[in-house]
């Protein structure tokens, strides 16, 4: 069955129709002017055939923890995942699910004025007014209570969170969370497992900061590890209110 995914009740938008689609082992939760699943499974299934038959060409390309130079041209979505992990010292897969949540969104975004859609805490955002996004960090006290109001001005954005401590996806870290925010959605994907990867103890966060904001088309990040938080770049934080059972 699939995961249930509680942190997506974070993202509601009062203005959008919310609805999950799922194709194979992808679990999209997304918002937009009106229920689009039937397109949104088209549009997986067109992307995920094209990385699955480059797979097939290029086992590598799933398996590689290292940057990979396959020579171009080569499919987009391959392009820009090669792209996002030579950027940030990674293997293309570091960046699937960023990369799947925004061809996706481009792709809806012929049908909806705006569009969000998480994959595995990772997010493509384009809305024409501000939407607050929870960080999700786990066994951390802070988690859920800080989050990043994003205003898009007109253009997507990515807001996209690697963990050590929750989710399926390879970590060489232990940071509750680290989110990153950029304008490519792989980028953001990529970044922040490669800033993840060096969060081994509270002492590393300064150094991930430093590490993480030279990451070309990095706006800012946020890491949480235990009850410690860094933070870096051009974020708008809020409080996020607590439910009281």
């Amino acid at each position: 069955m699939p995961q249930e995914r509680t942190y997506r009740n974070q993202l509601y938008h009062d203005r959008l129709i919310s609805f999950r689609s799922l194709v194979k082992e992808t679990d999209l939760f997304i918002q937009a002017d009106m229920n689009l699943d039937a397109q949104a499974k088209e549009s997986i299934l067109l992307h995920r055939g094209t990385l699955e038959s480059f797979i097939r060409q290029h086992p590598d390309f799933s398996t590689s923890l290292v940057p990979l130079q396959i020579p171009k041209p080569v499919p987009e979505i391959i392009a820009d995942m090669m792209d996002a992990g030579t950027g940030s010292g990674v293997g293309p897969m570091a960046a699937v699910a960023g990369v799947i949540a925004e061809h996706v969104g481009h792709d809806l975004l012929k049908l909806s004025r705006e569009i969000i859609i998480e994959n595995g805490g990772d997010i493509f955002i384009q809305t024409n007014q501000p939407v607050t996004i929870g960080i999700f960090a786990n066994r951390s006290p802070l988690n859920m209570r800080m989050g990043l109001k994003i205003d898009c001005g007109g253009r997507p954005m990515a807001v996209c969170t690697s963990s050590g401590t929750v989710g399926h996806s390879l970590s060489f870290g232990t940071a509750d969370a680290v989110t990153v925010v950029s304008r490519s959605c792989p980028v953001a994907d990529a970044a922040a497992t490669a800033i993840a990867n060096r969060v081994k103890q509270k002492s590393d966060v300064k150094e991930a900061i430093n590490f993480g904001k030279d990451i070309k088309g990095v706006k800012g990040l946020v890491i949480i590890i235990n009850d410690k938080a860094g933070m870096w770049g051009d974020l708008n934080i809020v409080q996020l209110q607590q439910n009281k059972g």
